[in-house]
Parts: structure tokens; C-alpha cells; sequence
């Protein structure tokens, strides 16, 4: 499969382009520095350069044609302000959306972040409010696109970088905890596998079920 990843530099990213290249599978990263593309050769990735915030639609279009699916694992990152929460988790998100649609790849998973739709607790500082409300708005216009996408939303806990365990808690509430990164494109992977999921917003923090077996009962 052809598997075109936004945000193709980022720690998950990274660890999915190198899972997905073990297999088989051709990912490509797209991503706005250049002086990143050797890490994502050395991951066994396609580097394409593109900065979401500053692109069309077509010219978006263009790369993720001929693709089986596509993923959003983009961010603003640590450091950035509230407009880029805005102009990355938010609109970067609905412009792949786009266009995905217009080159017909219809699969999209859209990693997400725990509990944002409860939105930010009162008195929550500013950034990490407009980060919430990115997300859930992201995952609502997505959720509106099931004529035109077959989407699963996944909202990992607190990340971390721990050597990933293979155990997890998958499901549409979960309590919240942690989740090494390394289990998040692990799971991503499988859901990539998992017809079933398409439709499903997800919660996942580490737990103690085996990640192919958390996949296929949240599919069943």
C-alpha cells in the first residue's frame, strides 16, 4: 500500500514510516523542512516537501494521488502558539481531508488526542485550549465527511517515548493514561488493516490486550 503521511517528520511519523516500510508497504511523508528528508529516507520513506499552511488544495492533491490512504499526524508542536494550533491541527487537517476527496483515496485516519471532545476544562491556559478546540474541530469536520471518507479518528492519552509494549486499552472511552508512541503507529498500522474501524473514533492508552486483538474487537 501507498500511505501518504502528513507530518512525516514527527516522533509518531517516524515510527509508522518504519513499520509501514518493514512490511512492504511505500509511505510517504510529507513535510515542510528539506533538512528532514534524510530521516525519512533512513526510515524507509518517501520525503515530499510541502508546508501545509502554505499550499492549495491541488497542489496537496497531487502528491496524495495514486495513494490507498492517507494519515494526519501533523502538529504545531511544542512551543507554537494558539493561530498555529489553528492553522496546522485544525485547517491542515480539513485541507488533506480535501484533498484526499479529490484524488479519490478515500481511507484517512486522523491521529487525535484524548477527550477533546469535553473541550478544555475552565481556566485552562490559552495554548493548550486552542490545541483541544483544533482537534475537536478537525474531528468534527471529518466525522461530517462519511460520504466521502472512509475515516477513523484515534485519540491517543499522554505520549511518551518509551519502547512501545504491544499492550493496549482501545475503545470509544478509555480512562486517561499514557501511550508510548511507538504503540500509536502500531496501532495505526493495524487499523490501516481493519476495515471494521472506518467510522469509529477511538481512545487509546497502553492496557493489556495485544494491539492486533484490541484492533479487531473494536472492528467486530
Amino acid at each position: 500500500m501507498r500511505i501518504v503521511i502528513a507530518g512525516g517528520h514527527g516522533k509518531i511519523a517516524l515510527r509508522l514510516e518504519r513499520l509501514l516500510a518493514a512490511r512492504g508497504d511505500t509511505p510517504v511523508g510529507l513535510i515542510r523542512n528539506p533538512d528532514h528528508a534524510p530521516d525519512l529516507r533512513e526510515a524507509g520513506a518517501e520525503p515530499v516537501v510541502i508546508d501545509l499552511e502554505n499550499t492549495t488544495v491541488t497542489q496537496l492533491t497531487e502528491q496524495v494521488m495514486g495513494a490507498d490512504a492517507v494519515v494526519f499526524a501533523a502538529g504545531a508542536g511544542p512551543g507554537s502558539g494558539a493561530e498555529r494550533k489553528a492553522t496546522v491541527d485544525r485547517d491542515a487537517a480539513r485541507l488533506l481531508a480535501d484533498a484526499a476527496s479529490l484524488a479519490g483515496v478515500r481511507r484517512y485516519i486522523m491521529v487525535s488526542a484524548i477527550g477533546v471532545d469535553d473541550g478544555p476544562p475552565p481556566g485552562s491556559e490559552p495554548v493548550w485550549a486552542a490545541y483541544v478546540e483544533a482537534k475537536r474541530a478537525a474531528d468534527d469536520d471529518l466525522r461530517q465527511r462519511s460520504l466521502e471518507a472512509d475515516w477513523t479518528i484515534l485519540r491517543p492519552g499522554r505520549l511518551t517515548d518509551e519502547p512501545g509494549t504491544g499492550q493496549v486499552w482501545l475503545a470509544p472511552k478509555v480512562e486517561r493514561a499514557e501511550i508510548p508512541r511507538e504503540d500509536v503507529a502500531a496501532v495505526i498500522v493495524a487499523l490501516l488493516d481493519e476495515p471494521a474501524t472506518v467510522g469509529r473514533v477511538l481512545e487509546l492508552v497502553s492496557g493489556t490486550m495485544p494491539i492486533k486483538e484490541a484492533v479487531e474487537a473494536v472492528g467486530s
